[in-house]
């Protein structure tokens, strides 16, 4: 493999341009990507959303002194009733789950389902008017089927889903009720027609916003890889692991870190030279990175000859699975090492570092921990894995506890 091909295939790993490369008709990331992709979506949109569902909140007020001002008293309350006890209460709802401290986790669970009964409601609304001779009152359904596509932050099938509700609601109603079987008839293919076009111009939107998500995040990428192999660099593994640890913290799951080292890299560049030496770490990267698969599975350069690899919740299996298979995949580059105490080609040592974080444990210890695995590694012969998942109350270094406020 030539150094292009090694370089591209190392940047080809990230989640974000394996994604854009295979296309997404159907609005649909890898699992991972997925849900980190709607949980930036919620958190850049939050605001405006809140913003949007105030306003509605505004209009279904005004809509009800418009009824007070065309609608007889005999079903004047009933109206009332459907606005005030249950459309504005769900809006207000709405509100409430936008200022939830996991807004992007529980807003993104029920808003599909509020939005939806709304819509339902604002049918009820419309057809209770719709009896007492305001036909054009109609304009409300079609007002809400707008918002649902654009403006309560839904994305395309949860909108297209709550419209297709409504839709089928305003025909049941229209065909159960008293009303005109012509005017039911017009109104529900406006109403379908509305939602094809909506549904089109939704589609074409978070069609440009994903490629927009990814195509930053290889840019966000791109920054922070080592010029070299082409993995991320230092910076974006302090960074990475600063994230993942608390948010295991946060999800109660495990955290693995995986540091290897290349045996003997030093008499391996005096001996054939730097850049072979070059060569040979975009090589290892090359391994490493054909190693662990999964969209949260992380690696970097971590300095020199040294690489590290950070895995979001794996089991044991996978993790030995992960460090057995990069040690059959740097065997598989066959490098020739001349001045190797343990073998003919190139190897590597790991140490292995597995620990659900807590507040009582640091990065800092995590990353001592592994160091220390690697150390055992190299102890006992080289070209093995050592695993530790040692408790760190149990170690005398003292830093595998956080720092004492000062």
């Amino acid at each position: 493999m030539n150094p292009d091909e090694t370089q591209r295939l190392i940047i080809d790993e990230s989640a974000a341009a394996r994604q854009l490369r295979a296309g997404f008709p159907w609005l649909r990331f890898e699992k991972d990507l997925e849900q980190e992709f709607r949980r930036e979506q919620m958190r850049s949109r939050l605001s405006q959303v809140r913003s949007n569902l105030y306003l509605a909140g505004v209009i279904v007020v005004a809509f009800a002194l418009l009824n007070t001002l065309v609608i007889g008293a005999t079903i004047h309350s009933a109206i009332y009733w459907l606005q005030f006890g249950l459309v504005l209460p769900a809006i207000g709802l709405l509100i409430a789950l936008t200022r939830h401290h996991a807004a992007h986790k529980v807003y993104q669970r029920y808003a599909p389902v509020t939005v939806a009964f709304i819509g339902v409601a604002v049918v009820l609304v419309e057809s209770r008017a719709a009896l007492a001779g305001v036909q054009i009152l109609f304009v409300g359904v079609l007002l809400c089927s707008v918002y649902v596509y654009y403006l309560v932050g839904l994305l395309f099938y949860e909108a297209l889903r709550a419209n297709v509700i409504i839709w089928c609601s305003y025909l049941a109603v229209g065909i159960v009720s008293a009303l005109p079987e012509a005017a039911v008839l017009y109104n529900t293919l406006v109403l379908l027609i509305a939602n094809v076009v909506g549904a089109t111009v939704a589609y074409s939107f978070e069609l440009e916003i994903r490629t927009h998500f990814l195509e930053q995040r290889m840019l966000a990428e791109t920054a922070a890889r080592d010029g070299l192999t082409g993995l991320y660099n230092r910076r974006r593994f302090d960074e990475h692991l600063e994230t993942v640890w608390q948010l295991a913290q946060r999800e109660g799951v495990t955290l693995a870190l995986l540091l290897v080292d290349i045996d003997f890299f030093k008499r391996f560049n005096d001996r054939h030279g730097h850049q072979a030496g070059d060569e040979c770490l975009k090589a290892v990267a090359a391994a490493l990175t054909r190693s662990a698969r999964r969209p949260l599975d992380f690696t970097a350069r971590y300095g020199g000859e040294e690489f590290a690899m950070i895995l979001y919740d794996p089991s044991r299996q996978y993790l030995q699975d992960v460090a057995s298979q990069i040690h059959a995949n740097v065997a598989g580059l066959g490098i020739p090492h001349g001045d190797s105490d343990i073998a003919r080609a190139v190897t590597v040592s790991i140490g292995v570092a597995y620990v659900a974080p807590t507040l009582e444990r640091s990065t800092a210890g995590f990353v001592q921990l592994a160091d220390e695995a690697l150390y055992g590694a190299k102890g006992e012969g080289r070209n093995r894995s050592v695993f530790s998942e040692t408790a760190y109350a149990d170690l005398e270094t003292g830093s595998f506890k956080p720092r004492a406020a000062v």
